[in-house]
């Protein structure tokens, strides 16, 4: 399954509603959601060019103070990147290694009210 991440030298430290996980650095989100959940994130109705819009999150970066809406499949992973809300489709792709956060936050994503792209 390696061959299917970007080549990286460390994993990065990541929060994804409040628990903490190590996935490998250079990687979209989204491959960094298969890291943790290889059994899951593939059977998704992820399209992976951002159509579709179902890996939507919510993410702090360690040097920004708020959290902005992101499409998983286009933003790469970073080190100490905080994921506070996820699109209905990874809630359940990653209910299992979230556990009660999972369903604690189930939150819809929010939009970015002040777009900067």
């Amino acid at each position: 399954m390696s061959d299917i991440f970007r080549p990286y030298e460390k994993l990065v430290e990541i929060s994804i509603m409040g628990k903490t996980f190590l996935v490998p650095e250079r990687n979209s989100l989204l491959r960094a959601f298969q890291f943790i959940s290889p059994e899951t994130i593939p059977y998704g109705r992820f399209c992976w060019n951002q159509d579709c819009q179902y890996c939507k999150v919510n993410c702090q970066l360690s040097d920004e103070d708020h959290s902005r809406p992101i499409l998983s499949c286009k933003f790469l992973v970073s080190e100490g990147m905080a994921i506070s809300n996820l699109a209905p489709e990874l809630i359940g792709c990653l209910r299992t290694k979230l556990g009660a956060a999972a369903t604690a936050n189930a939150s819809p994503v929010e939009e970015d009210k002040n777009p900067t792209a």
